[in-house]
C-alpha cells in the first residue's frame, strides 16, 4: 500500500532553478562553522538487499558495481550559524563510479521551498563538506555537485515506511525489513559508518528518479534508514 501524500508538486520553471557547478572538491576549503542536525536520514540505493557498504565502511564493491541512489533528510532539529534549520527537508541524488570510499560522487542537492535565502545556503556548505565537523569528508568524497535547487520536498515517515517526493523528479517509498520478531526490523549496530551507528534495514517499494539526464528505479533493491545526529567541528 502506497503512503498516504499530498499530489505531485509541479515543477518548477527553469528560471527559478539554481543549478550550477562547483569547484573541485580538492580546491574546496572546510571552513569550520558552528551548526547542528538531528533526524533521520533514509535512502534508497542501486545495490541488491543490504548494501555491503555500511558494514565494509564503503571498501566493497556496490553490488552492482557502481551506486546510484537517492536519499532524504528530515531535519526535526538544527542550526547553521544562528539560523534555525528545524523541519526542512532535503533530498539528494547520489552517483558513485564505485566504492563509496573511493569518491567521485556526483551529487544533486534538492532543499526544501521553505527554507530561508541564509537556511538554503548553510545547507548547501553543510553538505558540501565546507562547514567541517560530521560532513567534512564530503570536501573529498565529493567531485562535483551538478546541481542545486529549491524545491517542494516533501518527507513521510509513518511506521515501518518512509517516502521522499520531489515533483517528478524523485518518487521514492522503502519499507523496513522485518527482523525474526515481526515487531522489530533488522538493524546493523554499533557501526562506524558516515550516516551514523544503527542503521536499519530496508527496501524499495516504489522508487524513480528522473532528473538531470538519470532515469533509475530502484523498487525491490536496498534502502537504509538512520538516525542522524551531525554537527561542526568541536562540538
Amino acid at each position: 500500500m502506497s503512503l498516504n501524500r499530498r499530489p505531485d508538486a509541479d515543477r518548477l520553471p527553469v528560471s527559478q532553478r539554481i543549478d550550477q557547478r562547483m569547484p573541485n572538491p580538492k580546491r574546496r576549503q572546510m571552513r569550520p562553522t558552528d551548526w547542528a542536525i538531528r533526524g533521520e536520514l533514509f535512502l534508497n540505493c542501486s545495490c541488491t538487499v543490504f548494501c555491503p557498504c555500511v558494514v565494509s565502511l564503503g571498501q566493497h564493491e556496490p553490488t552492482e558495481g557502481d551506486c546510484k541512489a537517492w536519499m532524504a533528510i528530515a531535519i526535526d532539529d538544527g542550526h547553521f550559524e544562528g539560523e534555525d534549520l528545524t523541519g526542512i527537508n532535503v533530498g539528494l541524488m547520489v552517483e558513485i563510479p564505485g566504492k563509496m570510499a573511493e569518491g567521485d560522487w556526483k551529487v544533486a542537492a534538492y532543499i526544501d521551498d521553505r527554507a530561508t535565502p541564509r537556511a538554503y545556503n548553510g545547507l548547501l556548505k553543510i553538505l558540501s563538506g565546507e562547514a567541517g565537523g560530521t560532513t567534512g569528508l564530503f570536501t573529498l568524497l565529493v567531485s562535483q555537485i551538478i546541481g542545486h535547487e529549491r524545491e517542494k520536498v516533501e518527507i513521510v515517515r509513518e511506521g515501518t515506511k518512509r517516502g521522499l517526493y520531489i515533483g517528478r523528479k524523485i518518487q521514492g517509498e522503502i519499507e523496513m525489513v522485518q527482523g525474526a520478531s515481526p515487531d522489530e526490523p533488522i538493524v546493523i549496530k554499533n557501526t562506524k559508518y558516515w550516516m551514523g551507528p544503527d542503521v536499519i534495514v530496508a527496501k524499495g517499494l516504489k522508487s524513480k528518479v528522473r532528473d538531470y539526464g538519470r532515469v533509475w528505479d530502484f523498487s525491490g533493491k536496498s534502502g537504509e534508514i538512520c538516525a542522524i545526529d551531525w554537527k561542526g567541528p568541536g562540538k
